[in-house]
């Protein structure tokens, strides 16, 4: 492990512990913890969250979450996710295998067992499966950008060993404040330590979000925020969205006298972030069947 992904490790996690102080379960969410949904006893689990005494299939949201590919887990993203739930959504809240220690193409992997175990489990938890969201901030955004394209592009579908259970599509993607081109920038360091070869041509070729949208890739709604240092790479998915002529929303929050920052959304005090969460699910709303 490098020294960067080591600091990592320890400084964002005071960080997350930090913002999240104090928090508690809503009283109006039912959560189900801790259930398996793969062989690794330590990263393949999940919760689901419902808002308590509604009844029936909900539509459903899965977050991917973020930590440049070498931290992070489901607890880190539990308020937020409850938050999403609160908002009349049945929410699979997972941790992934994480790198170093596992490489690419593990989350993705990871990402597709999830999805498969909703499919098995759907009348348990009342799992609408034909109103299935993704959402995924920074190195998340890239994984469920990947994982959406795995989905709706045979060609790039068989660089895997997996294959997406039922012909399995989103309904629509929530990108926010993502890593669509990961090498040659701040996250170059980061995802060397994900990819098996530290970035060579084949791997360049693969991890690339907007070379994989096809005119099949889902709606997207996608976020990014004056003081986030992944800005660069919206507009670099936004092209590829437009040429495809994929339906998607492109949003900056904030502006230069209050900037705000990276995955500023899940930060549950954030006024501006809890808009972006309304504004995320309304459009996920116009695009049920």
């Amino acid at each position: 492990m490098s020294a960067k992904s080591d600091t990592i490790r320890r400084e964002w996690k005071i960080s997350d512990a930090k913002r999240d102080e104090g928090l508690t379960t809503p009283e109006d969410v039912e959560r189900f913890d801790d259930i398996r949904y793969g062989a690794d006893p330590e990263w393949n689990v999940l919760d689901v969250y419902r808002p308590r005494g509604q009844a029936g299939r909900l539509p459903v949201i899965v977050s991917v979450h973020g930590g440049g590919w070498v931290y992070g887990d489901k607890e880190l993203y539990q308020f937020y996710c409850m938050s999403l739930a609160r908002r009349g959504f049945a929410v699979v809240n997972f941790t992934y295998r994480l790198a170093p220690e596992v490489k690419y193409p593990a989350p993705l992997e990871d990402t597709n067992r999830v999805i498969e175990w909703m499919y098995e489990n759907q009348e348990k938890y009342l799992l609408d499966m034909e109103q299935v969201f993704l959402v995924g901030d920074s190195a998340g955004g890239h994984l469920a950008g990947l994982y959406a394209a795995i989905c709706t592009n045979p060609e790039y579908a068989a660089n895997y060993s997996f294959q997406v259970p039922r012909g399995f599509v989103p309904q629509a993607l929530g990108l926010n404040c993502g890593v669509y081109v990961p090498l040659g920038g701040p996250t170059t360091e980061l995802v060397e330590e994900f990819l098996p070869e530290k970035g060579s041509d084949e791997e360049k070729r693969l991890i690339n979000v907007p070379d994989h949208v096809t005119p099949a890739y889902p709606p997207v709604y996608l976020m990014t925020c004056v003081g986030d240092f992944c800005r660069p790479h919206a507009p670099l998915l936004e092209k590829a969205l437009k040429e495809n002529q994929v339906p998607y929303e492109y949003v900056v929050y904030g502006d230069e006298e209050n900037p705000l920052y990276h995955v500023f959304h899940v930060t549950i005090q954030e006024p501006l972030g809890q808009k972006c969460n309304d504004d995320e699910c309304r459009f996920f709303r116009s695009r049920m069947k």
